[in-house]
């Protein structure tokens, strides 16, 4: 049987860091999106999360991106709330990285959340 890999040295080798120094390109939020924090997981696709408009909403998973997005507690989310009831329901749109939310730390689209203790 041939190996999977013609060169094992090139899967097996560190990844060098990269010296790309260009713009970076972060999804900010549009028309009624919100960024917020995700607070809890509730059960199936559905979580509790403290938005930046002083709002805490019950959060679902669209559909579509059921099975790409993996959210967990602490996440920085986009958030689109609901058409109806939007102050207390809406639906997950997007998962920023932590090098996303440091640059969105960095240009004032976050605020520092106060710590509770």
């Amino acid at each position: 049987m041939p190996p999977k890999f013609k060169d094992k040295s090139k899967r097996n080798a560190p990844r060098q860091a990269s010296t790309f120094d260009g713009p970076v390109r972060v999804k900010t939020p549009r028309d009624d999106e919100v960024i917020g924090v995700v607070e809890q997981r509730v059960g199936g696709n559905r979580m509790i999360v403290k938005c930046f408009d002083d709002k805490e909403r019950n959060c679902r998973i669209p559909g579509a991106k059921r099975r790409r997005l993996w959210i967990r507690t602490g996440d920085t989310v986009i958030v689109k709330p609901w058409e109806f009831d939007g102050d207390t329901r809406g639906d997950l749109i997007f998962k920023y990285t932590p090098a996303q939310v440091d640059w969105l730390k960095k240009k004032g689209f976050i605020k520092e959340i106060a710590s509770e203790f």
